[in-house]
């Protein structure tokens, strides 16, 4: 059975930002991130929100055509030696980003510099920022379906892709979908572990 897939638009960022926030409060960097169950229903979607913001405005949100699963996608360039300025910018997003979000929480910008320290900058890709499917939902390959189209893009352009698995299923998932871990995780100061996965297009595979 296919799964109709559709870009998500202006309109569909209410849903969007409740499917993220309900599919991502038993997740273990979440948890990290905002410790303690009633803190996190209260606060999480905050930071779903933002996220959501930012790839409705730069990037793209395939989402299924029940609501029940989506996946955030942006397009990352490869890294410009001489961007200072650039740098610098990208430097504030994560102060602003806990600002914005959650001011009095510092792990919402200290996941963000890490996750920036080991995200690969000297090639473009595709770089899948968070995919999420509804609780009642999952299992029933929804997730597969949404990554499997957009790897389908990505192989058509011969761009690699990129992604962070937050558990040890994901991964699972992530590699039978092509993606190979880089070799360096990401060990959250007294918290979880996330694997960084890179694919390269299957076009230019020999």
């Amino acid at each position: 059975m296919g799964v109709a897939i559709r870009t998500a638009g202006e309109d569909d960022r209410e849903p969007v930002v409740r499917l993220l926030d309900e599919a991502f409060q038993d997740d273990p960097v979440s948890g990290w991130v905002f410790p303690g169950a009633e803190y996190r229903r209260t606060t999480h979607s905050r930071l779903m929100a933002a996220f959501t913001d930012a790839v409705l405005a730069e990037g793209r949100i395939d989402v299924t055509e029940d609501g029940t699963a989506c996946a955030l996608w942006l397009s990352v360039p490869a890294a410009d030696p001489a961007g200072d300025h650039a740098d610098h910018a990208a430097d504030e997003e994560p102060a602003q980003m806990r600002e914005a979000v959650d001011p009095d929480n510092e792990r919402v910008e200290l996941i963000a510099r890490l996750m920036a320290e080991i995200h690969p900058a000297d090639q473009a890709h595709a770089y899948l920022w968070m995919i999420g499917v509804a609780p009642g939902q999952q299992g029933r390959g929804l997730g597969t379906a949404l990554i499997a189209a957009a790897l389908d893009r990505c192989d058509r352009a011969g761009l690699p892709a990129y992604l962070e698995a937050s558990n040890a299923r994901s991964r699972v998932l992530y590699e039978r979908l092509g993606f190979e871990f880089t070799g360096r995780a990401l060990t959250l100061p007294d918290g979880p572990t996330m694997w960084p996965m890179w694919r390269e297009p299957r076009s230019a595979l020999r």
